[in-house]
């Protein structure tokens, strides 16, 4: 199949989260199944003069951009031996950050457009014609509504099928219904398509109009299902439950080493493990903690936001602290007033505990590899791939039982489980959890052992879903 992924950001041109990750990786592995995958994306302000030059100019034409037309150029460029098209547009991209403007809706109204109007361009130019466009979170979310509406029937646009792949439904382009004749440029006839609730919902639409959507994980596709996590568009899934499918992201597993990984000090594997305590311990001198090899670390990286679980932190830190020999390592960075409580946490407790804020890459590798235990309470996680890469290096996950948390981590307590996890939304039991990690980790060296290895063997690589990929796109086409 001819796949074209469009996506607002992907590596290793723009990222922002972790849709970036998706979008370098999964082409890839598609690719390496004998698919012809081209990634489309914006040319950003952000994408470095290095990168530049290596691009090839291939042509400009005119978008329309409701009542107006805009330049659009377009760039190819080689990554990992994926083709990608960025699509540029200085008025647009040429900006710091990716998102967060005043006319947000307008820069990725013009992109989807775009995206469809490059399909015509790149059957001229070399004979790639797209079997499926894969469109990605609300910023492409336009790209199946313009097509239903102005391109199926013109020549060059016949059988393409579309995809929608809902990362994080929380996020679902919500505007003012004026929007739809000032800058999307949808006949009247046609807001219905997009209207939700009185709103202009890009999301809807894209939902109403492809031929599958998916999720990122097969628990969250039925989550999603319920008002609590769908943020009012339940209905809308409902009606269209017969396209809905959720495959569970991977990771890169050649970037994810710890047997070749160049941030961490000491290289290890699931075979050969020393080395995973020499990496712990020059994680107690990143730290400023003492050496005791036998004190297990807990890391946590993330977001310092709600949704990611932290009121549940909050409420047991100190008790787990005080009455536990542990210590723990917080990297991330968001909410001020997370942010200085976990301040507080370490002037408390000086001899276990550790904050650094911000996000360093490098550093979130060397707590992969240098921690024991890795806690990812989160009250909604589409996916996760922290507790992915957590796996890939032995460091056994505490995770809350929802969306790819769910599918990918398996508890302990039956024998075969590469983790710990704990279903309430609550602060003891997430406690419970994190309690029997660290017992298990004193008391049981065998069990504990058992465990990092399976933990290591745990496939989340994206050569698995991608098989899944190419069977959903298999269906779309039927």
């Amino acid at each position: 199949m001819n796949i074209l992924f469009a996506s607002s950001e992907a590596v290793p041109f723009a990222v922002s989260g972790g849709l970036a990750e998706v979008a370098g990786a999964l082409p890839k592995a598609l690719k390496a199944k004998g698919e012809d995958v081209r990634v489309i994306l914006p040319l950003y302000g952000s994408v470095t003069e290095e990168q530049r030059a290596e691009m090839k100019y291939l042509l400009n034409f005119d978008v329309a951009v409701a009542w107006r037309r805009q330049y659009c150029g377009v760039f190819e460029a080689k990554a990992d031996g994926v083709t990608y098209y960025l699509l540029d547009n200085e008025y647009y991209f040429k900006r710091s950050g990716l998102y967060g403007y005043y006319d947000d809706a307008e820069r990725f109204a013009f992109f989807s457009r775009a995206v469809l109007d490059t399909v015509k361009h790149l059957e001229e130019l070399d004979g790639f014609k797209p079997d499926i466009i894969h469109c990605n979170d609300w910023q492409t979310a336009l790209i199946p509504v313009y097509y239903n509406c102005f391109y199926r029937d013109a020549p060059g646009y016949e059988d393409i099928r579309t995809v929608y792949t809902i990362h994080n439904i929380q996020y679902q382009g919500l505007y003012g219904m004026d929007i739809l004749s000032e800058v999307v440029g949808l006949d009247p006839q046609d807001y219905y398509i997009v209207e939700n609730d009185g709103l202009a919902n890009f999301s809807k639409g894209a939902i109403e109009c492809c031929n599958k959507v998916t999720t990122v994980s097969p628990s969250y596709a039925n989550e999603i299902l319920d008002p609590w996590y769908s943020h009012g568009l339940d209905g809308i899934l409902h009606r269209n439950l017969w396209k809905l499918t959720g495959i569970l992201n991977g990771i890169d597993v050649e970037s994810y080493d710890p047997n070749t990984d160049p941030a961490i000090p000491f290289h290890y594997s699931q075979a050969r493990k020393t080395n995973k305590k020499k990496d712990k311990a020059a994680l107690e001198d990143r730290f400023g903690f003492e050496h005791e090899p036998d004190v297990p670390i807990i890391g946590l990286i993330s977001r310092l936001v709600s949704h990611k679980g932290l009121d549940l932190i909050t409420a047991i830190i100190d008790e787990l602290l005080y009455n536990t020999e542990v210590r723990m390592i917080v990297l991330g960075s968001g909410d001020s007033s997370y942010e200085n409580y976990f301040r507080g946490v370490a002037e408390r407790h000086p001899d276990k505990f550790r904050v650094e804020l911000g996000f360093d890459p490098g550093l979130a590798r060397k707590i992969y590899a240098g921690a024991d235990l890795f806690l990812m309470p989160s009250k909604s996680e589409p996916c996760g791939l922290s507790q992915m890469i957590a796996l890939r290096y032995g460091t056994i996950p505490i995770v809350r039982e929802t969306g790819g948390l769910k599918d990918s981590v398996r508890d302990c307590g039956d024998g075969e489980g590469n983790g710990f996890t704990f279903k309430t939304y609550n602060a003891h039991d997430m406690l419970w959890a994190i309690t029997r990690g660290i017992d298990l980790y004193y008391n049981d060296k065998t069990a504990w052992k058992a465990v990092v290895n399976r933990a290591m063997k745990s496939d989340n690589s994206w050569e698995r879903s991608a098989g899944l990929y190419i069977d959903m796109y298999k269906e779309a086409m039927m």
